[in-house]
Order: structure tokens, then C-alpha cells, then sequence
């Protein structure tokens, strides 16, 4: 009989985890470093998580073209994949999580039935623009601007680091509507709109196989009903959408340390022998082995707590900030042991943990760097605690 638990709460989530393990395993891990080392997009691979797996839309109900999962079954998703390919997973989040979650949730019914079924098909790839060339955590400071003109906007501004900007067919653009800080509105815009423009790809250190691009708007012309929501009414379902990806950010991290835990273990205890004993024998290397699956197992228990509340109606930014924080600082601790205990061996190329080490620094920079992280976490402590 199956065992459910924190991280299976039902045999639907075993099964999708068994699932995406096998499917990463079989068809992430063999292309991952060719697509590292060219630094491109495994297109048809990524298409394939929609048409073969059904991974377009977890958390869409049923009636809308999806699986009507919960947030549990993309951090699972987002876990177990990363240990292969982080890369590519990141252009999943981003396609996933910030642009058909974030639609479902926040568009309207016209919205959805127009722009859902070929992001979920996979016809079409998705992604989202917030960040700005001098825009990055402090996001009302954004510059990008939408003009009502009545029966449409114009948009004019750039957007900066917009995974999947060179591939992507449309995007949910953030936008000022209004003099204060606050008047910010999303828009769905198409790659097809008059005044829409690639920028520069960016070279990175890591996710190389996820590309990265400025997105350039030049009076570019949005019909009114590309408006998601009310007019500069943009503020809420952004804080809200930070909050998932938070945590599914959190979970490629988790994915990564998980990995490294395994490649680590098995090299110092079956793998590799110095003077005469296995490495696992020496108590340097044992603080890399112990630490290392203690604090993986602390963010994968903080994670799935988090995960869980996710699809209440009450803000839940306290634990998607700290769950976010440790996931991010333990994978980064966590690729740089495998590294030391794997020696020259580690250094290289050749093995996973160089890759998985370069992604893993990512992840404590966007949806939030770790020091917003850390902000944020105490503004939330400051309006618990002076109410009691």
C-alpha cells in the first residue's frame, strides 16, 4: 500500500512524482549539459512537458483545459526535475507559474479562453515582464508606461532579464497607468504587436539553457481588453504571484541540493577510497555529508508546509519569503560541498555539480533577492508582533 505523507499528500501527487522523476531522468539528464555547453533552448523538449506529460496547467481545474492540481504539485514537479535540468525547468516557471497561473487566477473569462489553450497546448510559450535595466527589487520604481488611448494603450519602455524573452509568444507586462508608485497594470502582450521587440540575449553564469532577453516596447499599441483586471489595479495580483513562484523557486533550489546530496553521498562512500579507507570515513568529509542532508531536509519540510497553504485566500508572503531564503542559501551551501568533497573531479566540467552549483546561484536572485527576502520577512514580523 502506498504511504502518503508531507511531500505525497495523496496518491495523485506519488504518481505525478514518479511520473516527472522517470521523465527526468530518461529525458532531462542526457541533453541537459550538451544544451549547458551551446547555451540553447531544448525547444521540442520543452514542448513535449505539455504534449506528452500534461505539465501545461497544474493548477488550471479541469473545466479550463488543465489538471486541477494543487501548488504541492508544482513544487513536486519543480523538485524533482531541477535535480536534472535546472535550466530548462526555469523556463517552465516561467511559462507555468508567472504567465498561465497567473492568468487563470487573475484574468477574466474572455482572457482565458483566448490565450489558455495554446500555452497549455504548448503551441505557445509564455513568460513574464517586470524587471527594468534600472529596475529590479523595487519594483514601483518601474518606468515602463501604458497611455489609455480609449479602445487601447500604448505601451512604450524596456524590460530587463525576461526568461524566455527570445522564444516567448506572449507575456503578462507590468506597467505605470498613473502619477504614484502604485498605479501599476498588467497587460497581455503578444510577440506579433506592432512595437514589440527582442533585445539583447544575455550571456549568463548558469541556466544557460534558459534563455534571457530584454523585451523592447516602442509605442506599441495593447487593445483595453488585453487589460488584466482594473487599471492600475496591477499592485495585488503581483504580490500575490510572487508569492508561488517564491516557493517554486524555492523548490528548484531544493531539487539542486537534493541532487548534489545524492552525488555526493554516493561518491565518498562507494565511490572514492583515500588511504585505504572510503572518503566517508573522514570526519572533514562527514560534516560535508551531514550538513548537507540536514539542511535539505529542513527546506524540503518548509517548503511543502508552505505549499500547502497556498491555494487559501489569506496572504501566505511570510512563509513563501522563508521558504524562498533557506531553499536558495542551503542549494548554493549545499553544490559548493559536493564540489569540495568530488575534489578536482567536482571542479570540472565533465560532472553535474559545476552545472547545478552556476544555477543554483540564480535562484537566490530572482522572484526577490535573498536580502528582499530577508526585508520582507521582517515587515511581516513587525505587523505580527506590534499587534500583540
Amino acid at each position: 500500500m502506498a504511504k502518503f505523507d508531507l511531500y505525497n499528500p495523496t496518491e495523485q501527487h506519488l504518481c505525478l512524482r514518479e511520473t516527472v522523476r522517470k521523465f527526468g531522468q530518461d529525458r532531462l539528464e542526457p541533453q541537459a549539459k550538451t544544451f549547458d555547453d551551446q547555451e540553447k533552448f531544448n525547444d521540442p523538449l520543452f514542448r513535449a512537458f505539455g504534449a506528452e506529460l500534461g505539465l501545461f496547467g497544474v493548477t488550471v481545474p479541469e473545466d479550463d483545459g488543465g489538471a486541477g492540481m494543487d501548488p504541492v504539485a508544482l513544487v513536486i514537479i519543480h523538485e524533482e526535475l531541477s535535480k536534472y535540468d535546472p535550466g530548462l525547468m526555469l523556463s517552465y516557471l516561467a511559462h507555468e507559474v508567472l504567465f498561465v497561473h497567473n492568468l487563470h487566477v487573475n484574468g477574466n473569462e474572455e482572457q482565458r479562453q483566448r490565450y489558455l489553450p495554446r500555452t497549455l497546448s504548448g503551441d505557445w510559450i509564455g513568460g513574464l515582464a517586470m524587471t527594468e535595466p534600472g529596475v529590479g527589487t523595487d519594483v514601483l520604481g518601474m518606468s515602463c508606461r501604458a497611455e489609455n488611448k480609449g479602445g487601447y494603450y500604448v505601451l512604450n519602455g524596456v524590460k530587463q532579464f525576461i526568461t524566455n524573452g527570445p522564444v516567448g509568444d506572449v507575456f503578462l507586462v507590468y506597467a505605470k497607468t498613473g502619477p504614484t508608485p502604485k498605479d501599476i497594470s498588467l497587460f497581455l502582450v503578444e510577440k506579433t504587436f506592432r512595437g514589440f521587440s527582442v533585445g539583447k540575449k544575455e550571456e549568463k553564469m548558469g541556466m544557460k539553457s534558459s534563455p534571457t532577453s530584454q523585451l523592447v516596447f516602442e509605442d506599441m499599441e495593447v487593445p483595453a481588453e488585453n487589460l488584466i483586471g482594473k487599471e492600475s489595479g496591477g499592485l495585488v495580483p503581483m504580490m500575490r504571484n510572487l508569492e508561488i513562484e517564491r516557493v517554486t523557486l524555492g523548490a528548484q533550489s531544493l531539487g539542486i541540493a537534493l541532487r548534489c546530496v545524492e552525488i555526493m553521498s554516493r561518491y565518498a562512500i562507494a565511490e572514492r577510497t583515500a588511504f585505504g579507507e572510503p572518503l566517508s570515513a573522514f570526519g572533514q568529509i562527514q560534516r560535508f555529508l551531514a550538513e548537507s542532508y540536514a539542511k535539505t531536509e529542513a527546506a524540503r519540510s518548509l517548503l511543502y508546509h508552505v505549499a500547502q497553504k497556498l491555494h487559501s485566500s489569506e496572504r501566505q508572503s511570510l512563509g513563501a519569503a522563508s521558504a524562498k531564503l533557506i531553499a536558495t542559501i542551503s542549494a548554493e551551501e549545499i553544490a559548493r560541498n559536493a564540489i569540495q568533497v568530488l575534489g578536482g573531479y567536482g571542479y570540472c566540467r565533465e560532472y553535474a555539480v559545476e552545472r547545478l552549483y552556476r544555477d543554483a546561484v540564480l535562484l537566490s536572485i530572482g522572484g526577490g533577492t535573498n536580502e528582499a527576502m530577508q526585508k520582507n520577512i521582517v515587515a511581516d514580523l513587525v505587523r505580527i508582533y506590534r499587534k500583540r
